[in-house]
């Protein structure tokens, strides 16, 4: 199953790059960095800063989530309030995430509410879709 907005929440999300766009913690928007964990309940978030990195944990539930995705699916159409233009909004003074960085590759923008990523992660990504390992 190809990778598009619509589908994000049934894909695997460690590695992707994020942004929390709304938490019920006001200290947690505008953590940026890519998940490097992801449990039933949280992701793992790491954020670079001048060379240094830290891992903060961010609850999926109350929070809003920013992903890029960079493939074919920065082409398709806004459908469902999916795709974001949160990106093209950076505050003055910060750079793109890596994805965005990258020469020649579209970069979509797909908010997910956290809410929609509450389960294990192997039953979310195995058991929607077309998955082969059902």
């Amino acid at each position: 199953m190809a990778l598009t907005p619509e589908t994000l929440p049934r894909h695997e999300l460690n590695g992707l790059p994020v942004r929390v766009v709304e938490s019920d913690d006001d200290s947690r928007v505008g953590l940026e960095g890519r998940v490097v964990i992801e449990t039933t309940n949280t992701l793992s978030i790491e954020i670079r800063n001048g060379g240094e990195s830290r891992v903060v944990m961010v609850p999926k539930s109350g929070s809003t989530f920013e992903f890029a995705i960079t493939d074919d699916a920065a082409d398709f159409p806004k459908e469902s309030g999916t795709m974001s233009k949160l990106a093209d909004t950076q505050p003055a003074g910060t750079e793109q995430s890596d994805a965005a960085d990258s020469a020649g590759e579209d970069v979509a923008y797909v908010t997910v509410d956290g809410s929609r990523l509450l389960s294990r992660p192997a039953r979310r990504t195995e058991t929607s879709g077309d998955s082969p390992w059902q």
